[in-house]
């Protein structure tokens, strides 16, 4: 899975966000429900024009490679990638992708860094 991770930086910048509910009009990107609140990930700017208080801002960088969800490794891999880098990281599995919340402003550094993981595990496996 390594060798064909893909990843994808998606336009803007993204927050994440507390709340209690929904804001009417505000289209997350994530949402996870804690003891605690409503955890949003949504664009800046739908987030500012909510007027949610956000927290963590990330550039959203999606893995192509069709990942399952029982699969094992795969956030290992490329978490301990980043880390080493020094890159904070945030995982968020979808059905059919992982996603992955880094700084703003780190997306660039950590797509390159995704895409040389990625060619040296095709590089072993050849």
């Amino acid at each position: 899975m390594l060798a064909g991770l893909e990843p994808r930086l998606r336009p803007g910048t993204y927050v994440f966000a507390r709340t209690d509910a929904v804001p009417e009009g505000l289209r997350p990107a994530v949402t996870v429900a804690e003891d605690e609140g409503l955890t949003v990930v949504c664009t800046r700017e739908q987030a500012e024009a909510a007027g949610l208080e956000s927290g963590f801002t990330a550039a959203w960088i999606t893995l192509r490679v069709h990942s399952a969800l029982e699969a094992v490794g795969l956030t290992a891999a490329v978490s301990a990638a980043l880390a080493e880098a020094g890159l904070a990281c945030n995982v968020v599995a979808g059905y059919h992708h992982d996603h992955l919340f880094v700084s703003a402003g780190e997306g660039e550094r950590a797509v390159a860094l995704l895409r040389r993981l990625s060619a040296d595990a095709g590089a072993a496996a050849d």
